[in-house]
């Protein structure tokens, strides 16, 4: 092959790499741009969904077995604590550990609607350390409806079942451990509100809604680095063009 022809293919090819670098770089930044809006409007439509009226069980269940999504939705229910059947998922509060306590309320109907109570310190687990908080009589609970978990999440230890220790939220297990009909337990989860209990116990209102929202700084990132790329390309290639004018 004659040198000139190499010569020309060899520019070509540096073209064509510097182009999909550029181009890659590009794209990454569009697509976080794309989630950046993605990311927001969730962001504001869990907000919505937190200021609206509460509405009943039934809508939420009806709205689950449609396949909607019931994250984070208002829900108020009424209903009759079965206090000696409590769950305890491992949890953290302000940085010290303890539970959450999941209590099924007994609707009016029979059903059973699994109540993420709140948080309790780990000294705190057993019922008869903190027997004001033990609900009796008809109780009316306001707080978030929280989906049914799918499996297993990857990385989580299996549940303690004997020790009553729940590290997910299998509610299937927690139904089938309180020796609950499985089809007469609604099929997700409400954590109730920051409503005060007795004695200052469960602690309410623990539900986290942290949905990280980097994508702006990951645009940035990314489109800095094809900028900066294209600068160092311009430099070289003016430095080329000049090379007086750089031993000056």
């Amino acid at each position: 092959m004659p040198a000139h022809r190499a010569n020309v293919f060899w520019r070509v090819g540096k073209l064509l790499i510097l182009l999909l670098a550029l181009g890659i770089l590009l794209a990454l930044g569009t697509w976080q741009v794309q989630r950046l809006h993605w990311k927001e409007g969730l962001l504001a439509d869990i907000a919505e969904r937190q200021g609206a009226a509460p509405v009943p069980p039934s809508t939420i269940e009806a709205m689950a077995a449609s396949g909607g999504d019931i994250e984070y939705r208002v829900v108020t229910a009424s209903g009759h604590y079965l206090n000696n059947k409590e769950r305890h998922f491992f949890a953290t509060f302000d940085g010290n550990p303890g539970f959450h306590v999941y209590t099924p309320l007994q609707l009016a109907d029979g059903r059973y609607l699994f109540v993420n109570r709140g948080f309790v310190p780990y000294d705190a687990k057993e019922p008869e350390m903190r027997m004001q908080g033990q609900l009796t009589g008809e109780q009316t609970v306001t707080g978030l409806a929280r989906a049914k978990l799918a499996g297993q999440p990857s990385g989580i230890p299996d549940n303690d079942l004997a020790k009553n220790i729940f590290y997910w939220k299998d509610l299937d297990a927690m139904a089938a451990s309180d020796e609950l009909p499985t089809d007469k337990v609604l099929p997700f989860f409400v954590d109730a509100d920051k409503a005060p209990n007795p004695a200052g116990l469960p602690i309410g209102g623990v539900t986290i809604v942290e949905l990280p929202n980097d994508h702006l700084q990951y645009a940035l990132t990314w489109y800095g680095l094809a900028a900066a790329l294209v600068a160092i390309v311009f430099v070289f290639w003016w430095r080329k063009r000049h090379p007086d004018a750089t031993q000056q």
